[in-house]
């Protein structure tokens, strides 16, 4: 079982994204880009009651799309989702910079094959700057399947802290 839910950009991004909660914390991935799962702790936190939620994505809290693109403004930020059982899963990704969404939604359902363009999760990565080099793809070359769950991230991976 592979599941993951999570915001990528770099450092700086992400912890200007979540200096309002206590919840966040950043975990350092490969090639300068950093990882904030999205914990049940987090989705509570950042949730906004009243807004709309984030069409597509299973556990994107409402109105997180709101902070994505103001967090955007400083560099690009991708929020990815992963569920994979038995070799067979989905993945869905959406990027943003500049205040705007400029990739996806992007979604690969269980059964689908791969576009030759990449998974989106790897297509994201790519749009912020990844490279897969001699790795299979960018999702390999930036240590995405480090865990297997979101919640690993932080017991396992060494939470970045605020």
């Amino acid at each position: 079982m592979y599941c993951l839910q999570a915001a990528i950009a770099t450092e700086s991004v992400l912890r200007a994204l979540t200096r309002s909660t206590t919840e966040a914390h950043v975990v350092p991935l490969g090639q300068h880009l950093w990882l904030l799962p999205m914990t049940d702790a987090l989705f509570d936190a950042v949730t906004v009651p009243t807004a709309p939620e984030l069409d597509g994505f299973w556990k994107a809290p409402a109105g997180f799309d709101r902070l994505l693109s103001a967090g955007s403004e400083a560099g690009p930020v991708a929020y990815v989702e992963a569920d994979y059982f038995g070799g067979a899963g989905t993945q869905t990704a959406q990027v943003w910079d500049a205040g705007k969404t400029v990739l996806g939604l992007l979604h690969l359902a269980a059964g689908e094959p791969s576009p030759t363009s990449g998974t989106p999760i790897s297509q994201a990565l790519r749009r912020l700057g990844a490279a897969k080099g001699t790795h299979v793809d960018e999702f390999a070359a930036v240590g995405l399947g480090r865990h297997r769950n979101t919640d690993d991230w932080l017991l396992l991976g060494g939470a970045g802290g605020r």
